[in-house]
């Protein structure tokens, strides 16, 4: 069965209770976990994908985006609060972090952009659910004419590509 990966969080909690309790083990558990997984991998982000929480539930073989959501390892204020000690810098955060569908389409962090009618996806959820339902499809026919040895090589290398600075 393939997994399809539906990701609006803000993100895992940074807190030392959390950390305590053995958030970024978890974390990092799901992330070798799901790079691992045998079977084909679609995550779509809908809103909000933020932090280390939507990370840990997008490793996917393919990664899609509403036009309108985000995607980032942080929240443009945590970026602002370490980068200027200022969370009010949460625009110039929000610039610098290229978490748009389209800036991170041109970074090939994501594979697909999803398309939402007009205002936004909450103005014609019928609308929006079909172009979900149409680019998850699409991907998955492609995906499943992949062995399952050569999906997991080309997920690991999907990954690891990401970030990487050529100067």
């Amino acid at each position: 069965m393939p997994i399809i990966t539906m990701v609006d969080t803000p993100g895992a909690y940074p807190g030392v209770g959390a950390e305590e309790r053995g958030q970024a083990e978890a974390i990092a558990r799901n992330l070798f976990s799901c790079a691992i997984l045998e079977v084909p991998i679609i995550v779509v982000v809908l809103g909000e994908g933020g932090s280390g929480g939507a990370l840990a539930i997008a490793v996917g073989d393919r990664i899609l985006m509403l036009e309108n959501s985000i995607y980032s390892v942080i929240s443009p204020e945590g970026c602002a609060s370490i980068l200027w000690r200022d969370a009010a810098q949460n625009q110039e955060a929000a610039e610098a972090l290229k978490l748009t569908a389209s800036d991170l389409k041109k970074l090939n962090v994501i594979d697909e952009i999803i398309p939402e009618p007009v205002g936004g996806a909450h103005m014609d959820v019928n609308e929006t659910a079909m172009n979900i339902k149409a680019a998850v499809l699409k991907n998955l026919k492609e995906l499943e004419e992949i062995p399952a040895d050569e999906l997991i090589i080309k997920r690991i290398e999907k990954f690891r590509k990401m970030g990487v600075y050529k100067g």
